[in-house]
């Protein structure tokens, strides 16, 4: 049997994920953090990336459900309230609608799907589904992403106040908010992936879980980028 890597090496094993795989480093990204994209496909990765963000409470009501651990769960449930919204506090969803007006959508196209390309509906129903029929800690483990998240929230919102001026800056709270929420998340992730993958197996099972969760993420930018160049970038 294949002895199990200590906590440093594990997470060393993990953050070496992000660095081969996320998305970060996909051709739109790297446009869009340049300034090089136009209207339309800004407004065209706003609408796509809404069908993400609005499953991301999903995706965590699956993992609450089949996790067997309370204090896990007492945790973990912050994650759809920050996307649902709770009190006073609209939400990471509410917020993604404001952001689709503020680059000049209605709110109600983006509740509808109507700019909805199928690779992205795709790769988001696939992510649901894996949280859905893997265990619940690697579908834990598969939230990892969000170890990578802050760099590129921060390299984003910068690029967005200096670059698309047309972008109206108070709709811009989304990423504002998550450069925060997001270190939080993470560590809790981390904390339990670290607590609970004891064994070799359960450690590289982890690690496929979050670079399954790259290729995802990248796979919606594939989509956004090959709709660019079949269907000409002017078109929404």
């Amino acid at each position: 049997m294949t002895t199990p890597w200590n906590e440093k090496a594990f997470t060393e094993q993990l953050q070496q994920v992000g660095t081969d795989y996320y998305h970060d480093k996909h051709p739109y990204h790297q446009k869009m953090n340049a300034g090089e994209l136009a209207v339309e496909q800004i407004q065209l990765w706003v609408a796509n990336r809404f069908y993400y963000q609005k499953n991301l409470p999903v995706k965590d009501a699956l993992i609450l459900s089949r996790c067997p651990i309370r204090e896990i769960r007492k945790s973990w449930v912050q994650r759809i309230l920050d996307h649902d919204g709770w009190q006073e506090d609209p939400g990471g969803i509410e917020k993604w609608l404001r952001l689709a007006a503020g680059v000049g959508l209605a709110r109600e196209d983006l509740e509808n799907d109507r700019y909805l390309l199928p690779g992205v509906r795709f790769a988001v129903d696939a992510y649901v589904n894996f949280v859905a029929t893997r265990s619940w800690v690697e579908g834990i483990a598969s939230s990892l992403t969000e170890l990578f998240a802050p760099k590129l929230m921060a390299v984003r919102l910068q690029a967005f106040e200096e670059r698309y001026s047309w972008i109206d800056r108070e709709s811009l709270s989304y990423f504002r908010n998550r450069l925060t929420q997001a270190p939080r998340d993470s560590d809790h992730g981390l904390s339990v992936v670290l607590k609970y993958c004891t064994t070799r197996e359960q450690q590289l099972a982890a690690i496929a879980s979050v670079r399954f969760k790259c290729q995802l993420l990248w796979a919606q930018l594939d989509a956004l980028y090959h709709h660019d160049h079949s269907a000409g970038a002017n078109q929404l």
